[in-house]
């Protein structure tokens, strides 16, 4: 494989880096490549290389619900947070993939924009919002997204509607067609700043008071079961502090796992089975992970 440092010198690469630096887990091995673009060409022109040396590609945002194995990650991973940028006009907020959910929050309320406030406390990125259709406290992104651009696997750029992002529970279209969001655009209503604050507020606190958020997490690990909540029926089986290497089921929230001792990915991903194992014993249900596992799981 080529020096990828050499092939695109305007363009930060890091070769065998270790990506527990960048992820919420602190766990992860090496990727091959690590690329810091920094925009919109830049990513077209590692895609390109991508595409025509028959590579595998990663895109990565804030990797804050993700899990990524101990092996690393093949060929190129890409990190878009340099990607950041957050506009204003009128009552439509676009967010640049790399920006964080929570700066665009913050960008909505000193506009006096509502909708956004139940994002207030979402770790991640806004490519990983709208490709995983983030939600909490009663809202998703599908709610309040108008459109996103993404690039393609073959380097060209589409703009795609609310229906075309096809929109469901944590899945949106782009992860069927590999795309990546470069950009999203937020509708909004004119508000009362002081009451969008207060809002943020209020789900900040109640995010604080019940979530273990001073530990490493990747983090609500399991999607909502039908007619049960995931973080009950791991109360219910006894399963809070259990822990395997270094990785431990949070025992102020059932459904997180938290890096207590220099966890590894293995020792995250021997939990959930142990949790999936034991939940579907007691109760006959079926936990399917909302985080996702990437990577060499060696």
């Amino acid at each position: 494989m080529a020096n990828l440092m050499n092939e695109f010198p305007n363009i930060e690469i890091k070769q065998d880096e270790p990506l527990m630096n960048y992820t919420y887990t602190h766990t992860g091995g090496p990727a091959d490549w690590l690329a810091f673009p920094e925009t919109i060409d830049q990513v077209r022109e590692l895609v390109n290389y991508v595409h025509e040396h028959k590579m595998s590609l990663t895109v990565l945002g804030n990797a804050s619900n993700l899990i990524v194995g101990d092996g690393g990650i093949d060929d190129l991973t890409i990190i878009l947070t340099r990607l950041n940028k957050v506009e204003v006009h009128d009552n439509k907020v676009t967010a640049q993939a790399g920006a964080s959910y929570v700066e665009t929050t913050k960008a909505a309320r000193d506009n006096k924009l509502t909708g956004l406030e139940f994002a207030a406390g979402i770790p991640g990125s806004i490519g990983g919002a709208i490709f995983m259709n983030a939600g909490a406290y009663g809202g998703e992104t599908k709610n309040v997204v108008s459109e996103a651009t993404v690039m393609l696997p073959d380097g060209t750029i589409t703009h795609l509607s609310n229906e075309e992002l096809d929109f469901g529970y944590r899945h949106s279209s782009v992860q069927d067609n590999n795309g990546i969001v470069l950009d999203a655009t937020f509708t909004l209503e004119p508000g009362n700043y002081d009451e969008i604050k207060a809002k943020m507020d209020d789900l900040n606190e109640r995010r604080a008071a019940k979530q273990p958020l001073d530990l490493p997490s990747c983090g609500s690990v399991f999607k909502r079961p039908a007619g049960y909540y995931a973080g009950k029926l791991i109360h219910d089986a006894g399963l809070q502090g259990y822990t395997y290497g270094g990785a431990q089921v949070s025992t102020k929230h059932a459904g997180f796992i938290v890096n207590i001792d220099h966890g590894t990915a293995a020792d995250y991903v021997n939990v959930i089975h142990h949790v999936q194992k034991t939940v579907k014993e007691k109760f006959g249900v079926t936990l399917e992970t909302e985080v996702r596992i990437i990577g060499r799981q060696d």
